[in-house]
């Protein structure tokens, strides 16, 4: 069966970093579009990042420069590197597969079929 179990968030002061991993099984990662999302506080989900199949990459404008999304496909699993993290990147943050990235837009929620149960980032000093 399809899983997604993303790891790494945590609390972090402004200025800092944090690496999210997403571990997927199930299914044959090399095939697949993956996008990251997050949902803050009282606030929709929104896309963050994704990457395609073919290594195609595109990013929402507020985290552009400062999020890298990569993949490993030999050990299934989906990376976002997060720098200069600001106290409004604090949310949880979910990964998801069997979607679509366009390279030229943040991925779309409605896009992608599978889900992770998300990893809590709190930026804060």
């Amino acid at each position: 069966q399809v899983q997604l179990v993303e790891s790494g968030g945590g609390l972090v002061q402004p200025g800092g970093s944090l690496r999210l991993s997403c571990a997927t099984s199930g299914f044959a990662l090399d095939y697949y579009d993956v996008g990251w999302f997050r949902q803050a506080p009282g606030k929709e989900r929104e896309g963050v990042a994704c990457i395609s199949s073919g290594v195609t990459t595109s990013y929402a404008d507020s985290v552009k420069g400062r999020f890298t999304i990569s993949r490993d496909n030999t050990d299934s699993t989906v990376y976002l590197q997060m720098n200069s993290l600001k106290p409004e990147d604090t949310a949880i943050y979910y990964c998801a597969a069997d979607g679509y990235c366009s390279g030229s837009r943040a991925p779309q929620i409605s896009e992608y079929d599978y889900w992770g149960q998300g990893t809590q980032v709190t930026v804060s000093s």
